[in-house]
């Protein structure tokens, strides 16, 4: 009875402390969500509204918040005004090769790094990892020089080519992720007589999924959104990825804000799509990166 009354209190204690706690979770959430709120919600609505507003509305003070009438010329203008497919559909094209060049070059390494023993490779990935730490600025002109004595200039090439070489962040997340594999699967899989590369390709990939997923999406949102890197290297008209497409819309003496709204909206739509698409296995490729190694 004695035992049963002084655990009475010690009850009331935990459940009073584990609601703190839950208010404090529910309050913290609460902060968070208005946060994303102001820092993306607004600006994002803002465009959205100003996408159906000619220049009068966007220009009106005070301001209207909501477009009256609603215009839908600012859409049929981006697409009548550029060939917008056609942007679409160049920067499609230098998104998939990326795409291709990312995962494939980086899970190589990143194999080689977590499961292959060869002299000074510590020494190699530490290296690897420091050239995070160089600004793409950095290397623009000595790149731009290279690409030009190869006579790629105005082509797709220095879009694309670079991807078959690696990135130093994607080779650190699959290495992580690989290195979170028990090598057990490596020894069976040896002893029922598997080479190196069936090993990488029937076990390792597979159970790799997610950080590749990963991979796939940060690349297809960082291409489908570059908009340096075409304006350096991409000269014919034809070619021009959406993002320097949309840039055409800035006149010399007019900027027509209202379709460059639009078309901003439209370019936004393919990356969102995808994000909501695969929202599960991003948050499953970042929590498997593990901090093994």
């Amino acid at each position: 009875m004695t035992t049963l009354t002084a655990s009475q209190p010690r009850a009331r204690a935990f459940s009073s402390h584990a609601l703190v706690r839950r208010a404090n979770s529910i309050a913290v959430f609460l902060i968070l969500l208005f946060l994303a709120v102001v820092v993306i919600g607004i600006p994002v609505g803002w465009v959205l509204l100003t996408s159906f507003k000619d220049a009068k509305q966007i220009f009106a003070w005070p301001p209207n918040i909501f477009p009256d009438p609603i215009r839908w010329d600012n859409y049929t203008g981006v697409i009548e005004s550029l060939p917008f497919i056609r942007f679409a559909a160049n920067t499609l094209f230098i998104a998939i090769f990326n795409i291709i060049g990312r995962v494939v070059s980086c899970s190589i390494v990143a194999f080689a790094f977590a499961r292959l023993r060869f002299p000074g490779r510590d020494f190699l990935f530490m290296v690897l990892l420091s050239t995070m730490m160089i600004p793409h600025q950095v290397t623009l002109i000595p790149t731009f020089a290279l690409f030009q004595k190869l006579g790629w200039v105005g082509t797709y090439l220095p879009l694309i080519v670079p991807a078959f070489f690696g990135a130093a962040f994607f080779i650190f997340l699959m290495r992580q992720s690989i290195m979170t594999l028990p090598r057990g699967l490596d020894e069976a899989a040896r002893i029922d007589g598997a080479t190196t590369w069936d090993i990488f390709v029937r076990i390792i990939m597979p159970l790799c999924i997610p950080p590749m997923v990963l991979i796939t999406v940060l690349t297809f949102l960082w291409k489908w959104n570059d908009f340096l890197n075409p304006l350096i290297y991409l000269s014919n008209y034809d070619d021009y990825t959406i993002q320097l497409g949309l840039n055409m819309l800035k006149g010399r003496f007019n900027i027509q804000w209202g379709m460059i709204m639009a078309g901003s909206l439209l370019a936004m739509s393919p990356c969102v799509i995808i994000y909501f698409l695969t929202q599960k296995y991003l948050i499953g490729g970042i929590a498997n990166v593990g901090i093994k190694g």
